[in-house]
Parts: C-alpha cells; sequence; structure tokens
C-alpha cells in the first residue's frame, strides 16, 4: 500500500507550469498539502506548535480604564506596543510577542491618572524566572518613564502586574548609598530588595530608590564559580562606623538566591565586601 507522503512545494508548482491544468490526482494531493479551517490539530501537532511560539507577556492589572504600553525589542522584528489593561480585576491575559529572542523590553511613560488620596500604582515585573522586582509609581511619586528597561528577557514569559493599593499615608524615597568591593578572581553580582522595591544584579556601586515606611534592605548574591571550589564570604558594614551587619557564605552549593541573604536596616551607607575564607558552612547562615 502506498504511503501518504508529503509532496514538496516544488511539485506542486509544477502542476501549474506552462499553463498546464492539473490532473485530478494532482489537484486532490494540492487539496490534501492545504490545512482547512475546521480541521482540529492531533495532541501532537498542538504540543509541537505550542512549543515552537515565541515569548510572550502574562499580564493582570485592577487599574481600570488605564493604559500602560510596553515596548518590546526582538532580533528580526520592529518594535511592538503591547497595551497592559484588563477588561476585568485581576483578569489574566497573555499576548505573544512577534519576533523572536533576544527581547528588550521597555515602557513608554505610564500614566498616573486615576489615583485617589494616598493611593499608589505597585508595579511587580519578572524579566528573570527566579526572583521579582517591585515599584511605586503615581501621587507623589515619580512614575515610570518613557524608555524604563525592564530588560533583557532570560526566558519565555515576561511576567508584568499592575495594581491601586492604598497605603493610608504619603510614601516617600530614601537613598542608600551601596558601595561593592570585590577582592576575589571571581564574578560576583549583587541586587538589593526591600518590600515593594527591588533592583536587578550588578558589580557596581549603586544608590536605592526604596521606600520610608520599609527601610530594610536584604542582598543576594550570584557568583560565577564554573568549578572553582573556593569559598566566599561577603560582609556588609554600615560605612559611617565600619559596623559588621551581617555576613553571607558563598560557594558552588550556595550560590546565587541558595544563599542566606545580608541585610542592613536604616542604615544610608553601605559596604559590601567580598573576600576567600577558610570557612566552610554546612549550609548558607548569617551573622549579625
Amino acid at each position: 500500500m502506498e504511503e501518504n507522503q508529503i509532496t514538496s512545494r516544488e511539485e506542486l508548482k509544477s502542476y501549474f507550469e506552462a499553463g498546464d491544468y492539473p490532473t485530478q490526482r494532482q489537484f486532490g494531493k494540492l487539496i490534501d498539502s492545504l490545512r482547512h479551517k475546521e480541521d482540529v490539530l492531533t495532541n501532537k501537532e498542538a504540543a509541537i506548535l505550542a512549543n515552537s511560539l515565541n515569548g510572550y507577556i502574562e499580564y493582570s492589572t485592577n487599574t481600570g480604564d488605564q493604559k500602560f504600553p510596553i515596548v518590546i525589542n526582538s532580533s528580526d522584528q520592529e518594535d511592538q506596543i503591547i497595551q497592559v489593561n484588563s477588561r476585568y480585576d485581576y483578569e489574566e491575559e497573555k499576548k505573544y510577542f512577534f519576533g523572536n529572542a533576544p527581547y528588550n523590553i521597555k515602557a513608554k511613560e505610564f500614566p498616573v491618572e486615576g489615583l485617589v488620596g494616598t493611593q499608589y500604582y505597585l508595579l511587580r515585573y519578572k524579566v528573570h524566572p527566579r526572583y521579582t522586582i517591585e515599584r511605586l509609581f503615581g501621587n507623589n511619586l515619580p512614575t515610570i518613564p518613557d524608555g524604563f528597561e525592564f530588560g533583557i528577557l532570560k526566558s519565555k514569559k515576561f511576567y508584568l502586574r499592575i495594581e491601586k493599593q492604598d497605603y493610608g499615608k504619603q510614601i516617600k524615597i530614601i537613598n542608600t548609598n551601596i558601595k561593592f568591593v570585590n577582592k576575589t578572581e571571581i564574578p560576583i553580582q549583587y541586587r538589593v530588595q526591600s518590600r515593594n522595591w527591588g533592583d536587578t544584579y550588578k558589580s557596581s556601586d549603586t544608590v536605592t530608590n526604596h521606600y520610608d515606611d520599609w527601610d530594610h534592605l536584604n542582598f543576594y548574591y550570584n557568583a560565577d564559580f564554573k568549578e572553582d571550589n573556593k569559598f566566599i564570604e561577603c560582609k556588609i558594614y554600615n560605612a559611617d562606623n565600619n559596623e559588621l551587619l551581617s555576613t553571607s557564605y558563598l560557594s558552588v552549593e550556595y550560590n546565587s538566591e541558595n544563599a542566606w541573604p545580608g541585610y542592613a536596616d536604616r542604615v544610608r551607607n553601605i559596604r559590601i565586601e567580598c573576600d576567600y575564607t577558610t570557612y566552610k558552612p554546612n549550609g548558607s547562615e548569617g551573622a549579625a
């Protein structure tokens, strides 16, 4: 019995060369090569299609009619603008990107209308699957500006949530200056997080823009050990009086988000020093 085989495009085109009419058999092959709108994908075909789709944004809001424009820059398409808003509060929406990775995701200027009293917009987003970054905007706080970079997407899904919150008081921005000193040969990055505020990983000095109501900072580390089995300790000091605030230990086993975070409370100037140590912790631990 003759097996069903896919007819090549070149063969299908040849049926109409030089004004020829295809035979009934040839025309049947042409029809069979097309997918009818009533055809149903098999489970295998649906799975193959789902796995081949581009990256996407998954979002939800409770902001009424407000629209928040997101710009997707891909490797092979013009910039795509997605208007983030939900028909119903916290209804999750999903939209796929037109182009292929890598995706650099930015914001156009976000609106700040629709807030009253002590309400703020809380932005939550994930470009990396392991952690979420948060920001407040609106009311007396700056908006998310045109060109604000969410970053390069590290997976297929960009998660975004914008919600209206009433904190019952006016929120103010406070700053902590952070100096980072890496005394090792191993590349180390750190990131800072507080409630309703967070930052990306970096290896340079920085200044936070967190909020006065939650003046507590957690520090997470990401070290590229590769095959190096050395141990590293990262100590956090109050730079004003050299007081040791906390210590985190890094190794191949306890790298990145697995390490116990460093911390600092109500400190305006911080110095982080990372260096080799002979101490071998049984697990991730911290010491004040």
